[in-house]
């Protein structure tokens, strides 16, 4: 059975069905969610049926695509309705985004974010939810996946020190604070987080996911949408890692534990503007933006690990903003591909999101998400208007941009930590000339060089073999020395990095959507510029840098647990290593996380106590947000186009654990 099959289980049904159960049948809980996934079902309008047995059936009614009460999941067996199936198919079903009608209020825009300069803004900083941000103004245009990755905020300087605290009010003119309820959400929030770095993924079954979403519920009822998507992220990610999912990463669990604990820990220190921004909001607003001159940039595929599909196009406006107008619904790459060649949901354009990408717009009454979503309502109108060539004004504007100051703006938007209403754009705009392929430790990308001299590896956005990604990168990496104009998506790295989206026409006429149009081999020059000579030999590798050594002791912890990284012993070589590097900080935190795994203390009779979670909890945050925060400073660092840059740019990175190492003279920069 496919947990994709059965329909979505409110968080409270979930933890309501296994807080009901006997000591004795949650114990046997994660066989019998394994027993029931192996069953057939079947499907009649809103109700689900599951085979247990040839005698008994399991049923999930859901009415409204969600199954919102404990009522609606019965079973025929005799232990019913105290058996342990009904919990088993809650907790095997996906979890239901929580009902947004409980937050309809509004609250403040989050704050513009501040990069993280030390230890203290590195632990605290409060992570975003895996859910869209706030009130709904208007029909989005774009279908919300739960696969996209929401972000961050990045504004707390206050240091780590395990579960919130009250701020004191000296009087009745302090700012907002949260209230009794809001900060107990927030503890048992945090005590769920640390409950599951505890126990590790192995560890974290069918119980423990229920004691989470308990607290998202919670969390829901008591305004805090943003931690409560965030434990929602957290849960489900879990089911994916001890499902074995094939797109499950451990560093997306890394963020999203970081982003859980972050953000209970900032509801007790923030008040005023900040503490709306933790909160977060239950919906994405779309304000009124008046009137909007659009031209079109290119049009990309849309596939998401969730199974949706689907076609977005980039805009701009004659001030430069970006906007987006997308399609994304239930359909995989299939839908992607259809969606392409259909009208755009935007007004009475008759457009389609191809013919979008290389044309222009005039809309009147638009509304836009914080993110550059242009809402589809009734008031909005839009006609068709004469596009503008990439090398026209107003977009040649977007490539006159020093690539250095494109990637420092990206990484706002891009950071893991980033507040979810900043806005802005992960994409950069650049000028090229193509030097051909270089081999990586994880396959083979293609290797370009843009102003200043920087070099930029760029690499196929979608290797799915139905989108022409893959193929067109494949074409372009043979012939070397063409000179393009390219949209890529930045890819947080220590070296330059680049998913390739859309370029100019070898030729020099009209623009290609990487995605969907295929470059022929008679549309490229003839090979004959020579290879680079900077490019690296196969093999040849880049200097390594230590601070892998934190980073894959943080994320050991999420899959095996705190006592496994208690067993690690004696850290001293690796903390001498990191401290050569010039990275104190790293060494320290280093030293902390595994001392605090291994700490157990011993009661007067010399029986071992229970270990400290919140103390780990509070080490773990801070060595993850540290080493974000190292990683996006050196992604920065390594776009500005000096000699050395260049040089260290170069070397193919080889790091065992990461998917790459920062070069040793930036990160000593």
């Amino acid at each position: 059975m496919n947990a994709d099959r059965l329909p979505p289980v409110a968080p409270d049904v979930t933890a309501t069905l296994v807080e009901n159960l006997s000591p004795r049948l949650r114990k046997r809980l994660d066989a019998a969610v394994t027993k029931l996934g192996a069953r057939t079902t079947r499907r009649d309008g809103d109700t689900v049926t599951i085979e247990v047995d040839d005698e008994t059936e399991l049923r999930l009614h859901a009415p409204g695509g969600v199954v919102a009460t404990t009522d609606a999941i019965t079973c025929g067996c005799l232990l019913a309705p105290a058996c342990v199936h009904r919990a088993a198919a809650a907790c095997a079903a996906p979890a239901a985004d929580l009902a947004p009608e409980l937050v309809d209020q509004p609250t403040a825009e989050a704050p513009d974010s501040a990069s993280v300069t030390d230890l203290a803004s590195a632990s605290a900083n409060a992570p975003a939810s895996a859910t869209a941000p706030a009130s709904v103004t208007d029909r989005p245009s774009e279908t919300d996946s739960a696969s996209e990755t929401d972000r961050t905020s990045a504004t707390d300087r206050a240091p780590v020190t395990g579960p919130a605290r009250t701020p004191d009010l000296d009087s009745a003119s302090s700012p907002e604070v949260a209230s009794p309820d809001q900060r107990a959400a927030a503890d048992t929030l945090w005590s769920a987080g640390a409950a599951v770095l505890e126990a590790g993924v192995d560890g974290a079954g069918a119980v423990t996911q229920s004691a989470l979403l308990r607290a998202a519920h919670t969390a829901r009822l008591r305004q805090l949408p943003r931690a409560a998507g965030a434990a929602l992220s957290v849960v489900t990610l879990l089911r994916a890692a001890r499902a074995g999912d094939p797109s499950y990463r451990t560093a997306d669990l890394v963020t999203a534990l970081a982003e859980l604990l972050g953000t209970a820990h900032r509801v007790g220190t923030s008040s005023g503007a900040e503490l709306a921004a933790v909160r977060g909001r239950a919906r994405r607003p779309y304000s009124p933006d008046g009137s909007l001159r659009l031209y079109g940039l290119f049009t990309e595929p849309v596939v998401t690990d969730s199974g949706h599909g689907g076609a977005r196009t980039w805009v701009a406006g004659s001030d430069g903003r970006l906007f987006t107008v997308g399609d994304v619904a239930p359909g995989g790459v299939g839908r992607a591909l259809g969606v392409a060649d259909r009208a755009v949901r935007l007004g009475d354009s008759a457009l389609t999101h191809r013919e979008l990408g290389r044309a222009g717009l005039a809309v009147a009454g638009a509304t836009v998400s914080p993110d550059g979503r242009l809402g589809a309502g009734k008031g909005v109108k839009a006609v068709t208007a004469r596009g503008a060539a990439w090398t026209e004004p107003p977009l040649a504007a977007l490539w006159e941009t020093p690539p250095s100051e494109q990637a420092a703006r990206a990484l706002r938007s891009t950071s893991r930590y980033a507040d979810p209403d900043v806005g802005g754009s992960d994409l950069l705009f650049l000028d090229v000339e193509l030097l051909g392929a270089v081999r990586e430790a994880g396959g083979s990308c293609l290797l370009a060089r843009c102003a200043g001299g920087v070099p930029v590896r760029l690499t196929v956005a979608d290797d799915d073999p139905a989108l022409a990604h893959r193929d067109n990168v494949a074409l372009l990496a043979a012939a070397p020395g063409t000179r393009l104009r390219i949209i890529g998506r930045l890819v947080p790295a220590p070296h330059p990095r680049l998913t390739l989206l859309a370029c100019s026409h070898p030729s020099g006429e009209g623009t290609i959507d990487l995605g969907f149009d295929r470059l022929r081999r008679a549309d490229l020059p003839d090979p004959t510029a020579p290879v680079h000579p900077a490019l690296p030999r196969p093999g040849e590798t880049g200097a390594h840098s230590p601070l892998y050594l934190l980073e894959r002791r943080v994320e050991q912890t999420v899959p095996a647990g705190r006592a496994a990284l208690g067993m690690l012993g004696d850290v001293t070589a690796e903390t001498r290593r990191i401290r050569r590097a010039g990275l104190p900080t790293a060494a320290g935190l280093l030293t902390a996380l595994c001392a605090s795994a291994a700490r157990r203390d011993r009661d007067l009779f010399g029986r071992l106590l229970p270990a400290d979670t919140d103390g780990f909890a509070t080490y773990w945050l801070a060595a993850a947000r540290y080493t974000a925060a190292v990683a996006e400073s050196l992604c920065s660092a390594a776009w500005e186009p000096t000699q050395e840059g260049v040089r260290q740019a170069l070397a193919v990175p080889t790091s065992p654990l990461t998917t790459s190492e920062p070069p040793h003279g930036i990160m000593q920069a």
